[in-house]
């Protein structure tokens, strides 16, 4: 059987919902990396949960498993790796595709944001959700219970496209949730405004954050194609250009370079992370370079 995570995603999307198809993900792309998530455990017991191979047998719950004849470990809420939070743009101008056989970046971010929620959740991180447009739209604070896969989960199916862009309160309001050194995973087209999203992340960096910035493209963003006239319009202004592509599509090309590696060369200068990803990208790719370097980085 074909790998989930190596699929194109719109034929994974294909499948079912954001629950089917990030379980698929999480679990062909935890099955090719040949090694155990699970690494911690601490002094403060929160639940049980089922065990799964990889977990310690030192903490196996043996009562239960004399009473029930079931496998479950003892699961604490102390010991997470760290505390995470995802900030996902919700905007506009990510529920755009540019073709009806590919997903929207919106779409394809809230399942990438799934799926590295359930495998930080699966390594015992705390993980939460922040969700905006030109303001704050959705939180969910973060947990590292086996409940907070749900609460995300739900979050994430009921996320509406939204307007315009803003997303230094978005950010700021990290700082409010995350309390403790952590990582925030960004999750954006970058179409905004990028000096104060910059001074934000920042901001983030020097309160000794981990920063992760996936930037979220649709492969017909990259060139200019089109009739031999065209009008293109912003989805979140209605500002509109008429324009011949052809005349344009080099200078296009060239901007659109100059924009990806000016994201990349400021954040690298910050210390953070920056993964260019384009929507026809499998999941499993994505979560292969970040899991990568997040080792690197922590």
């Amino acid at each position: 059987m074909e790998r989930l995570d190596l699929l194109d995603p719109y034929d994974v999307a294909e499948l079912g919902g954001i629950e089917l198809t990030t379980e698929g993900v999480v679990e062909g792309f935890l099955a090719g990396m040949h090694r155990s998530p699970f690494k911690g455990f601490s002094v403060e017991f929160a639940e049980h949960r089922p065990y799964q191979p990889g977990d310690e047998l030192r903490y196996v719950d043996w009562r239960v498993l004399a009473r029930s004849d079931r496998l479950t470990v003892k699961q604490y809420e102390a010991e997470t790796n760290l505390r995470s939070m995802i900030v996902l743009d919700i905007s506009r101008s990510m529920n755009w595709a540019g073709t009806e056989r590919r997903l929207t970046k919106m779409a394809y971010g809230q399942r990438l944001a799934a799926a590295v929620a359930l495998v930080l959740l699966r390594q015992r991180d705390a993980i939460g959700l922040i969700a905006f447009d030109d303001a704050v739209r959705s939180v969910v604070p973060a947990r590292a219970r086996v409940q907070q896969r749900w609460a995300l989960l739900s979050a994430l199916t009921n996320l509406v496209p939204g307007g315009g862009t803003a997303a230094e309160p978005a950010l700021r309001r990290v700082t409010d949730l995350l309390h403790r050194r952590g990582l925030v995973i960004f999750v954006s087209d970058l179409l905004l405004d990028r000096d104060l999203v910059l001074l934000a992340l920042q901001y983030l960096r020097h309160r000794g954050h981990q920063v992760m910035v996936f930037h979220l493209m649709d492969p017909a963003e990259q060139d200019l194609e089109g009739p031999p006239e065209a009008r293109f319009e912003d989805p979140e202004t209605g500002t509109g250009v008429v324009v011949r592509p052809r005349e344009f599509r080099a200078a296009y090309a060239e901007t659109v370079r100059r924009v990806i590696d000016d994201w990349r060369a400021a954040c690298r200068r910050q210390g953070m992370a920056y993964f260019h990803v384009t929507t026809d990208t499998p999941f499993g790719q994505v979560l292969r370079r970040a899991t990568a370097r997040r080792s690197r980085l922590g």
